[in-house]
């Protein structure tokens, strides 16, 4: 059994369990999953609510849209369920206040692809999980692992709290870019990683390839990369092989592969280098990370770049990356890095290989 995994009882169970009134907190996609979840487990839910500021009178999954006010003047207790992501620090600060006034629960629904992890599912993949926490390379990304794990099968989002990282500590004492970087750049979205980067560079690079398959935010891309030296664009998803895959565009980073898409291009990262060296490499292409690391696997096992790789999308992902980055070259040292978000989404994977000589690509 994993030692570190304390949390026995998943969020559904505690759910299914509870006495007092159950409201879920938010709509969108979040809430539409965690709302089949609950029916799964048989789970009475009261009602759904929003923040005041966001109440006009509607409703949604065919609950009335109420107020907290509301509810906090009517009832003296009930149980919140979290239904959307929080990042900034206002909202965050607002969750926890919510957290020391009701019992607050965060359940965990794969971004893409089904299932939930339960501790069932903990125990059917304890050897894996096992695995990557033994290969971590520091003692915070192995708290940070066992904290996500509880996470995922407890709900509760003090996990999230209890660990996190700011952007400069994971570019300054994880990454330690150059200014001599050959930057990859798969899911480019509208430049922002890209961005993020030249800050911690000073500016310095020397290329950059950046993939973003969605129309939309391609547009913004190149808009924002304009004529900048030595950056190109290519409008396509990464994948393990050059071929065309549906995919479905939607809002802001949510765009994915998926079946109802249309046929957009697919590149692997092997054949858009063409040999070529790439030194630092991010993959946050929803769900489609597995697929891209095997696109890239000759790169990476030649050139050791720096990797950059979500986490979060997949229940999987969180055991089979770790697993596929050693796989593909052992000489990686892996880091466990999560920036402030609720639920675990930005939690991230970094592999820094020591001797990839780096300079030798510099001008």
């Amino acid at each position: 059994m994993l030692q570190f995994v304390t949390e026995k009882t998943s969020v559904w169970e505690r759910l299914k369990n509870e006495t007092r009134p159950i409201y879920l907190y938010g709509m969108g996609d979040g809430a539409v999953r965690i709302l089949s979840a609950m029916r799964s487990y048989q789970i009475s839910v009261a009602g759904i609510f929003a923040s005041d500021e966001f109440v006009r009178g509607h409703d949604f999954a065919g609950y009335p849209v109420r107020k907290l006010s509301e509810l906090e003047a009517e009832l003296d207790d009930f149980v919140i369920v979290l239904a959307f992501a929080v990042s900034s620090p206002q909202m965050i600060d607002r969750i926890r206040a919510l957290g020391e006034r009701y019992q607050l629960y965060v359940p965990d629904v794969p971004v893409i692809g089904g299932g939930l992890f339960t501790p069932e599912y903990c125990q059917e993949h304890e050897n894996e999980i096992q695995a990557v926490y033994q290969s971590l390379a520091d003692e915070r990304s192995r708290q940070i692992y066992a904290n996500i794990i509880n996470f995922k099968i407890s709900g509760d989002p003090s996990y999230l709290m209890d660990q996190v990282d700011s952007k400069d500590e994971i570019w300054n004492r994880v990454l330690q870019p150059t200014t001599h970087e050959i930057y990859v750049d798969l899911g480019a979205y509208n430049g922002d990683t890209i961005r993020e980067m030249l800050e911690y560079t000073r500016g310095k690079y020397h290329r950059i390839i950046a993939v973003e398959p969605d129309k939309k935010n391609y547009k913004k891309l190149v808009k924002f990369v304009g004529d900048t030296p030595s950056v190109q664009c290519y409008q396509c998803t990464a994948w393990c092989v050059d071929t065309e895959l549906p995919f479905a565009s939607k809002a802001g980073r949510q765009s994915a592969v998926a079946a109802d898409g249309v046929m957009t291009p697919a590149r692997s990262v092997d054949n858009l280098l063409a040999g070529n060296p790439v030194t630092l490499l991010k993959m946050d292409v929803e769900g489609a990370e597995r697929e891209a690391l095997w696109g890239a696997s000759r790169s990476i096992a030649r050139f050791a770049p720096k990797l950059m790789v979500s986490l979060y999308h997949r229940n999987e992902d969180i055991f089979e990356l770790p697993l596929l980055v050693k796989r593909i070259n052992p000489r990686y040292r892996l880091f466990v890095r999560h920036l402030p978000y609720i639920p675990a989404w930005e939690t991230n994977l970094y592999a820094v290989c020591e001797d990839n000589g780096n300079t030798q690509y510099a001008e």
